[in-house]
């Protein structure tokens, strides 16, 4: 009776020891799959969720037919099609964004979201698609000015919040408030200031619809902030695909196509 109490006591150790290790091993399954898991989901549903604003142009906005469009949408448009699905939007406003895709409302962000050390602790992200830096602008006529050390004591028209105010402080110029971008490039044109600082793709994109603009470019600083399809973390597989998808198309000339279409140049990282 013992002897068969024990054998029974054995079997049931060991019932429980591969239970166990099944129980084990399941989890470990589960845990190796998770890299692909978000892949195989976005080609399974044969879509791509992407958040978004919607409402910051030329990047994501909805055009006069109210067809939400921009160089952020086309971008991610083209990376879903080279992966054969479908981009399907959800448009958010920026301070809700991150949370969205914390919990999974969407697969990926598409929004100019700068890649910084602080993001990448916390998020993955593709390859950067785009960059952008400060940059000097003045008349079209003005031959003097022609770097950033050449400002000192001119009259530059500056959101008086903004980081590039302080660039032209630091270099010595004079500021007049302004209100944005338009109001600084119209006293500009109007010879009521020298000069004004600002973002690159801003003064582009700014050019590319005034094509008469008497701007131009004069200098631009060489640090310059890039941008990234932003994910969550763990789904490398994805992300392995979209870089895939982003190489391809600077490679074909389907990225220059978009960016000349916003920007009027090629805005890729150099």
């Amino acid at each position: 009776m013992k002897k068969w109490k024990l054998s029974l006591i054995l079997i049931l150790s060991i019932s429980i020891v591969l239970a166990a290790c099944g129980t084990s091993e399941d989890k470990e399954n589960a845990s190796g799959n998770k890299e692909q898991s978000l892949f195989d989901k976005v080609m399974d549903e044969g879509k791509l969720v992407v958040g978004t604003e919607g409402t910051y142009p030329p990047f994501t906005f909805h055009d006069e037919s109210g067809k939400l469009t921009g160089f952020d949408v086309e971008i991610a448009r083209e990376v879903a099609k080279r992966l054969g699905v479908e981009a399907e939007f959800k448009e958010t406003q920026w301070d809700a964004m991150f949370e969205g895709l914390n919990s999974k409302r969407f697969d990926m962000i598409a929004n100019q979201v700068g890649i910084r050390e602080d993001r990448q602790k916390e998020y993955d992200f593709s390859h950067p698609y785009i960059e952008s830096a400060a940059v000097l602008v003045t008349s079209k006529d003005n031959d003097k000015v022609q770097s950033f050390e050449d400002i000192e004591g001119l009259t530059s028209a500056q959101s008086l919040t903004s980081n590039y105010k302080n660039i032209a402080e630091s270099y010595g110029a004079k500021i007049q408030g302004v209100e944005g971008l338009a109001q600084a490039i119209q006293l500009l044109e109007q010879g009521r200031v020298d000069i004004t600082v600002n973002d690159k793709l801003s003064i582009l994109d700014y050019k590319n619809k005034k094509k008469n603009a008497n701007i131009k470019i004069a200098a631009t600083q060489e640090d310059a902030a890039q941008s990234g399809l932003m994910f969550r973390k763990g789904n490398e597989k994805l992300v392995e695909e979209v870089n895939k998808a982003l190489k391809e198309m600077k490679e074909d000339g389907t990225y220059l196509e978009i960016s000349e279409k916003w920007f009027g140049e090629d805005v890729s990282p150099k």
